[in-house]
């Protein structure tokens, strides 16, 4: 079997190089979209939380109250 001239070898490996590129790309938009929508997710139960009282400590009784 005769080996592959050096010229295709360079390009198959380019091919694959960039390959792996758009690949990777597409995963780190991915990744990414999830994140933002998690993160905005947050906002919004953080704006929730706003709303309601929080519980505070009665220094004297040590009973938590709103």
């Amino acid at each position: 079997m005769p080996l592959l001239p050096p010229a295709l070898l360079w390009t198959v490996g380019v091919i694959g190089a960039i390959a792996l590129v758009k690949f990777i790309r597409r995963e780190h938009r991915r990744v990414n979209e999830e994140l933002d929508q998690a993160r905005m997710a947050t906002v919004a139960n953080e704006a929730e939380r706003a709303q309601h009282p929080t519980l505070r400590r009665d220094p004297r009784t040590g009973v938590y109250r709103p």
